[in-house]
C-alpha cells in the first residue's frame, strides 16, 4: 500500500490498516485519528507532528520511526516494538504501552503524564525532561535509561529496574518505588519528598 492509496482510504471513512507494509512511509503531519496499525510494519516511518489520537499500534513495528511532536493521546503501542524511535516532544497523555520495545529510544521532553507503561523496555532509553508524572512503571526495564530532569511525580514504579540510570535532577516526590533497582542508579539532585522507598535495592 502506498501513502497516497492509504489517505485516499481514510478519506473514505476506512481505518483499518492492520498489517499494512509501509517502511519509511511519510506520514509527516497526516491526520489519521482512530487509525488502526495493529501489527504494521512502520519500520523507519516518518511520522513526525502527525494526529494519531487513539490510534491502535498493537504489536506493530515502528523500529526508528520518526514520531517526534506526534499527537499520541490515547494511543495503544502495546506490545509494539519502538527500539531506537524518536519521540521527542512526543504527546502521549494516557498512552498505552504496556509490554513496548522502546530500547533507545529518544522520548526527551516527550509528555507521558498518566501513560500506561507497564513492562515496557526502555533500556538506554533517552527520557530527559519528559512528563511521567502518574505514570504506571511498573515492572518497567529502565536500565540504563535518561530520566535527568523528568517529572516522576505520583508515578508508580514498582518493581523496576532502574539500575545505573541517571535522575539526577529529576522529580519523584509521591512516587512508589517498591522494590525497585536502584543499583548504580545516580540521584544527585533528585527530588525525594514523600517517595516510597521500602525494600528498594541502593
Amino acid at each position: 500500500m502506498t501513502v497516497q492509496e492509504l489517505l485516499a482510504a481514510y478519506a473514505r471513512g476506512e481505518t483499518d490498516f492492520r498489517r499494512a507494509k509501509l517502511s519509511g512511509a511519510n506520514l509527516s503531519g497526516a491526520s489519521l485519528r482512530k487509525v488502526d496499525f495493529g501489527e504494521a510494519g512502520l519500520l523507519k516511518a516518518e511520522l513526525i507532528a502527525a494526529d494519531l489520537r487513539d490510534a491502535n499500534f498493537g504489536d506493530a513495528n515502528l523500529s526508528g520511526a520518526n514520531l517526534s511532536l506526534a499527537d499520541l493521546r490515547g494511543a495503544n503501542f502495546g506490545e509494539a516494538n519502538l527500539s531506537g524511535a524518536i519521540l521527542d516532544g512526543a504527546i502521549l497523555d494516557g498512552a498505552h504501552l504496556s509490554g513496548a520495545i522502546l530500547d533507545g529510544a529518544n522520548l526527551g521532553g516527550a509528555n507521558l503524564g498518566g501513560a500506561n507503561l507497564r513492562g515496557a523496555h526502555l533500556s538506554g532509553a533517552n527520557l530527559s525532561g519528559a512528563n511521567l508524572s502518574e505514570a504506571n512503571l511498573r515492572s518497567a526495564n529502565l536500565s540504563g535509561a535518561n530520566l535527568s530532569g523528568a517529572n516522576l511525580s505520583g508515578a508508580d514504579i514498582r518493581l523496576a529496574n532502574l539500575s545505573k540510570a541517571r535522575l539526577s535532577e529529576a522529580d519523584l516526590r509521591g512516587a512508589i518505588i517498591d522494590r525497585a533497582d536502584l543499583r548504580g542508579a545516580n540521584l544527585d539532585g533528585a527530588k525525594i519528598t514523600g517517595v516510597y522507598l521500602d525494600r528498594a535495592y541502593r
